[in-house]
């Protein structure tokens, strides 16, 4: 594995910096500042978006056939890490970076052809229909049913734990068309409008006590919801295979750009809390905890780099992408644990909504305000996208050989 970025790629990275100086408004800065979640609103989000559709940079994993910008493989590593490294408002995922590829991959020119371009111009946002109150990382035990009467299909049941689904256009859906064989084999993927009737969606509050409408996460309800036949991706039946070609992507991502980024952010509380006559960042207790999460990270960061590097001989990242689920997670919930120590009693002031306009000043510094949100907001993360425990049965049998 070479290590060394070329001329052009550091061009690159420059390139990549001055763009995030400019689209990356001091706005949406104040307002990420004050989001308890990772969230900010829609409009920005359609804003920053739009601003990489612009410079073609909106799907950097797509093929140039599709849009995409045709990046190598270290113009895409440099372009995920400067992006981490600055903390910008992520892109919503659930268009480009899950559904799109499977589209890609398994639909009909029409539905590409249909769907892609908006997805693509941030037209359209998605939400993903996976989970269900009885069907996490179990998900094979799905329930929602998707009833074949010919020219369509009609849906009832729910989908849980539904990220953004108050901003979303679009759902795409596991559901249950067959109960025959094993549970896996019974399962299809269809596309949902989400101005359909009888789809209804309902705001989740979790432990991080953002309201709605600035939730992340919510339960989304069909009642007797008409699909057409023609939003069907690939087989009925099969939907299970293309659900773990999307998972792929959604695991397969890097991690170590933002977590040295949120390190330095604790590191900078630290020397702002006061213990004594010195700081917190002069306690040998604190430095040897900041120590061992940066070498933590310094081993996730060449885990990606290898991994990375591989992809330059083409494929995907395939069931390593469980490895960097499972550390990139831990680590963050390791962060954000020591954040709240460093912050110490400045985390107990409760602030409803840091996204809404107020005149009241912050209790305390103005990163105390999201510190303690932000920490009960990422005990989510070992659970999503698959829970840990799952991912490490997946990647004992598919990278071990167990």
């Amino acid at each position: 594995m070479d290590l060394n970025f070329s001329k052009e790629d550091e061009a690159f990275r420059q390139e990549v910096r001055s763009f995030i100086e400019e689209a990356y408004t001091p706005e949406m800065r104040a307002k990420h500042a004050r989001s308890k979640h990772g969230y900010i609103d829609k409009q920005s989000h359609v804003q920053w978006q739009k601003s990489l559709a612009k410079k073609g940079w909106l799907a950097p994993n797509w093929p140039k056939e599709y849009g995409g910008p045709g990046f190598t493989t270290s113009q895409k590593y440099i372009f995920d890490v400067e992006m981490g490294r600055a903390g910008v408002p992520h892109t919503v995922p659930f268009g480009p970076t899950m559904v799109a590829p499977v589209i890609m991959k398994f639909g009909t020119p029409e539905q590409k052809k249909r769907f892609l371009p908006d997805i693509l111009e941030t037209n359209v946002l998605w939400c993903q229909g996976y989970s269900e109150p009885g069907a996490g990382s179990d998900l094979a035990s799905l329930q929602t049913k998707a009833e074949n009467k010919g020219d369509h299909y009609l849906v009832n049941g729910s989908k849980i734990w539904t990220s953004v689904a108050q901003w979303a256009d679009w759902i795409f859906c596991l559901v249950r068309t067959s109960k025959e064989g094993k549970p896996q084999e019974g399962i299809s993927f269809l596309l949902i409008d989400m101005k359909t009737p009888g789809v209804k969606v309902e705001p989740l509050v979790l432990l991080d006590g953002t309201p709605a409408p600035h939730q992340e996460v919510n339960q989304v309800f069909f009642t007797d919801v008409k699909v057409p036949m023609e939003n069907r991706i690939g087989e009925e039946t099969k939907g299970w295979t293309y659900a773990k070609y999307l998972l792929e992507f959604e695991r397969g991502n890097p991690y170590s750009a933002g977590l040295y980024r949120s390190l330095n952010k604790v590191r900078k509380i630290a020397a702002d809390t006061k213990v004594g006559d010195a700081t917190l960042a002069d306690q040998p207790e604190f430095q040897a905890a900041a120590a061992d999460l940066n070498s933590q990270i310094v081993a996730m960061e060449f885990t990606e780099l290898r991994i990375f590097s591989a992809l330059s001989t083409g494929g995907n990242v395939g069931p390593e992408s469980s490895l960097l689920k499972c550390r990139g997670t831990e680590i963050q919930q390791a962060i954000s644990q020591l954040a709240v120590e460093a912050v110490g009693s400045y985390i107990t002031p409760f602030v409803e909504d840091g996204l809404a306009e107020t005149n009241e000043p912050p209790v305390g510094p103005a990163y105390a305000m999201t510190t303690a949100p932000y920490y009960f907001s990422l005990r989510k993360a070992s659970i999503y996208a698959g829970s840990n425990e799952v991912q490490r049965n997946i990647m004992a049998k598919a990278v071990l050989g167990l």
